[in-house]
């Protein structure tokens, strides 16, 4: 039987970029991030991605697990994920007074014999003003749960943000790059895991 790739997320963005490569993968979430792990969003990040990968290639011994996570960085704060509207609409405006910020997703490859290989790739993004019925219009809905930052840039957020440089899919969740970056380290071919 052809291998498969074990996906360590979730994330629906990540999947549906693993699906555009025509990738034969499992999707096994892993359980969390894992402990902040410096101020740095670069080495952050990357600490993130790792911990998903490994608690997933913990389970899945002589498997080719991949995990990614994404931080926004913005006026010299982290973003998480928020906890409520409150903290949602918090998140939104200070992106708005900051104008350009952060976005990086640290991204993790584990071979079958344990070996491992990290990137992380960083995008430029600047929100200008929200009207604020169109801001308040939002929060009322769900499209901020769950996501860094309290947006994604390919749903609402995308009228009132653009990326200033870097990668889309990036901000989105994870890149083409980012995953033939990790398999080229790693001396995979391009079309490993093909369908």
């Amino acid at each position: 039987m052809p291998e498969v790739l074990i996906l360590a997320s979730g994330s629906p963005r990540r999947r549906a970029l693993l699906e555009d490569l025509e990738l034969r993968f499992q999707v096994l979430p892993a359980c969390g991030d894992g402990p902040a792990i410096g101020e740095e969003p670069g080495p952050r990040v990357v600490g993130h991605a790792r911990h998903k990968t490994e608690e997933v290639a913990q389970t899945e011994s002589g498997r080719w697990v991949l995990g990614a996570d994404t931080l926004v960085h913005a006026g010299g704060r982290f973003l998480p994920k928020p906890k409520n509207r409150a903290e949602a609409e918090s998140m939104l405006r200070h992106l708005v007074a900051v104008g350009q910020h952060e976005v990086w997703t640290g991204s993790c490859l584990i071979g079958p014999d344990g070996s491992c290989w990290t990137r992380a790739d960083v995008s430029q993004v600047r929100f200008g003003a929200i009207p604020e019925d169109a801001l308040q219009a939002y929060l009322d809905g769900t499209e901020w749960c769950d996501k860094a930052g309290a947006y994604a840039i390919q749903g609402w957020a995308g009228t009132f943000a653009a990326v200033e440089a870097g990668e889309m899919d990036n901000v989105v969740g994870l890149s083409r790059d980012a995953v033939l970056g990790l398999f080229q380290a790693a001396s995979l071919p391009p079309d490993a895991f093909r369908r």
